[in-house]
């Protein structure tokens, strides 16, 4: 059976990338990453893309529709059929989003729709709340609004601060992101 092929569009460190080339690197893993997209020549999770054999792509985000044009070209070259965002942090072209629909997905450090935007660990803070976590969710033109696909859930210490609490939820996102992209590519979702 073919493997499921995915695009993934960066910006920066590539953390999660590097979760889901760990992942989908296991032969019986129902996907493979097709393509790296990254928005700034920069970004770390370039060099983990190249040293994992995947080609990789710099797309200077000019503005929204240049990158949305180009961003399509490469993903239709490389035969991309999921598209994830990992650490990607610009606004898409929304013909881009509806192009894509339902088969674009994002991760967000809060269990939406609670603590939409940048900075989701601090809201969860500043709300007192006693659970944070990260949600993986389809991608729509409104920021954080997709349909939920999964979620992980993280205990919010009395002693938590924004670093500490941000680094336990993306431990969370590195098991919780390779999960649903199986999911997704087994057709459980």
């Amino acid at each position: 059976m073919a493997r499921l092929r995915v695009g993934v569009l960066i910006s920066g460190r590539g953390s999660n990338l590097e979760a889901l080339i760990a992942a989908c690197s296991a032969e019986a893993h129902p996907a493979e990453i097709a393509l790296v997209i990254s928005s700034r020549a920069e970004a770390p999770g370039l060099g983990i893309a190249a040293a994992a054999g995947i080609p990789a792509v710099v797309i200077p985000h000019l503005d929204r529709r240049a990158f949305a044009v180009e961003a399509q070209r490469r993903l239709c070259e490389h035969r991309v059929e999921l598209v994830c965002l990992a650490g990607f942090m610009r606004i898409l072209d929304a013909n881009f989003v509806e192009a894509w629909r339902d088969r674009m997905v994002n991760i967000h450090p809060s269990l939406l729709p609670c603590f939409r935007g940048l900075h989701a660990q601090r809201q969860a803070l500043a709300a007192g709340v006693r659970f944070a976590g990260c949600t993986v969710h389809f991608v729509r033109p409104e920021l954080d609004c997709g349909p939920i696909v999964a979620q992980a859930v993280v205990p919010v210490h009395s002693d938590d601060d924004e670093a500490r609490l941000s680094e336990r939820i993306l431990k969370a996102e590195h098991r919780l992101y390779p999960l649903t992209v199986r999911l997704i590519a087994e057709g459980r979702v």
